[in-house]
């Protein structure tokens, strides 16, 4: 069961990263520089963006009836959508979920100097090898299945989590390799009708148009003063998730009045079970 994504990024060197990407927009890295990280990501065609400042609500770890003033919900890929809303179809795309290790091969696994797995230690799950042009094209062929998936179901829109992913790789990934890989993603999403979401990584936000991503889902956007990155990246297109009391209070008074905004528990639960917690004031 998938549970929450919390912004993980190391702002000084994500700072650094972002000026050295800005510097050289539009090429690749290590001698990448006429592969897929180059190419700008097509105009999406019929696609449906979540409207603006509606209720939201954050259920990728159990699916449940929508309160009544929700209008867009977001849920893991293996639940269905709720009939009438707004729905976005949450992957896993950047990292292996534990239960999954074994459906990969081995050599789209990224590996350290020693041959061992690089691990994200906060869930225990594995980072996709995103670093060749090569191996970007075979992993994504596997999410783009699951992005069939979501949009055969009937979801509006998808959310790729673990963008960030290349800043817990130990170098091993870079920038250019989460954004080259995300712009295959958003051009086989929006070849099925699918809007796709930003997920954290505020500093690469300036570079949502070029990727081909249409809206941004943040989680504690406020706590990590980044909800006004997202705002003006995504013209006010942004889904905030706080995990705390004063996370919420911050975001709904910066802005409660533009920003779809939502106070969930840490295990993002459903109700009935212990520690659910779902705010909106």
């Amino acid at each position: 069961m998938p549970v929450k994504r919390v912004a993980r990024v190391e702002r000084v060197a994500a700072a650094a990263l972002l000026a050295a990407l800005m510097t050289v927009a539009g090429c690749g890295s290590g001698g990448d520089t006429t592969t897929d990280s180059s190419k700008k990501a097509p105009t999406p065609a019929a696609v449906r963006l979540p409207p603006a400042h509606a209720g939201f609500d954050y259920q990728i770890g159990g699916a449940y009836p929508p309160p009544s003033d929700v209008r867009i919900v977001s849920r893991d890929r293996a639940s269905s959508p709720a009939p009438g809303l707004y729905n976005i179809c949450y992957v896993n795309a950047f990292q292996v979920q534990p239960d999954e290790r074994d459906e990969w091969p081995a050599d789209l696994l990224l590996h350290d100097g020693q041959g061992k797995p690089v691990v994200d230690r906060d869930w225990d799950e594995v980072l996709l090898d995103i670093g060749t042009p090569a191996k970007r094209e075979r992993v994504a062929a596997r999410i783009n299945e699951w992005i069939d998936g979501c949009a055969d179901k009937g979801y509006d829109a998808v959310e790729p989590d673990n963008y960030d992913s290349y800043t817990r790789s130990h170098r091993r990934l870079t920038a250019d390799d989460a954004t080259a890989f995300i712009t295959l993603l958003s051009a086989h999403a929006h070849t099925r009708h699918l809007a796709i979401a930003q997920k954290n990584t505020a500093e690469l936000a300036g570079l949502r148009s070029r990727n081909g991503l249409d809206f941004a889902v943040a989680e504690e956007c406020a706590e990590w003063d980044e909800c006004g990155t997202y705002a003006k990246a995504f013209h006010d297109r942004v889904l905030v998730v706080e995990y705390t009391d004063s996370g919420l209070r911050k975001a709904l008074s910066d802005f409660g009045d533009r920003l779809s905004i939502v106070r969930r528990d840490i295990k993002v639960s459903t109700p009935g079970s212990e520690g659910y917690v779902r705010k909106t004031r």
